[in-house]
């Protein structure tokens, strides 16, 4: 799931904006991410524990899913050179091993003195909405980018 690099500068971007991305939840991400983040709750790891849960099986950590908006944010909209500043998350249902997440990223607002964007993210397993929130992130404009190499 790599996705291609889109760098948008905060002038490209316009409120309605939207960018997608789908990934199919895989037991070796979950262990991958229990590793990388020391998170290991069996719900997670260990399908006897998870099957005496009221999910019934293993599932995704939140925040892998969350993860998965940060990937959007960072190659797409707005892509390289943002800067997260903020994230809002609300854990709506749980996500399987094998679930296809679709995320999608839309610009809610633009604040043009700061260079931020407040964007409105969702990730759905099917009709279920699974996680959604607000992330704001400060943009780079493209006059700070004509000016970088200046030393005047």
């Amino acid at each position: 799931m790599l996705l291609p690099l889109q760098t948008l500068y905060f002038e490209d971007l316009s409120v309605g904006m939207t960018e997608r991305l789908s990934k199919v939840v895989s037991s070796d991400d979950v262990v991958g991410f229990a590793e990388i983040t020391g998170d290991r709750n069996p719900i997670h790891l260990s399908e006897h524990f998870a099957a005496r849960t009221p999910f019934g099986t293993r599932i995704a950590h939140g925040l892998y899913t969350a993860g998965l908006i940060s990937a959007l944010l960072g190659t797409r909209l707005p892509g390289p050179g943002a800067i997260y500043i903020s994230q809002t998350l609300n854990f709506r249902a749980p996500v399987r091993i094998g679930d296809r997440v679709d995320v999608e990223v839309t610009v809610g607002e633009l604040i043009r003195e700061r260079a931020r964007a407040r964007l409105v993210c969702a990730c759905a397993v099917g009709d279920t909405l699974v996680l959604d929130g607000e992330a704001l992130v400060k943009v780079p404009l493209r006059e700070d980018e004509k000016g970088a190499g200046d030393t005047k």
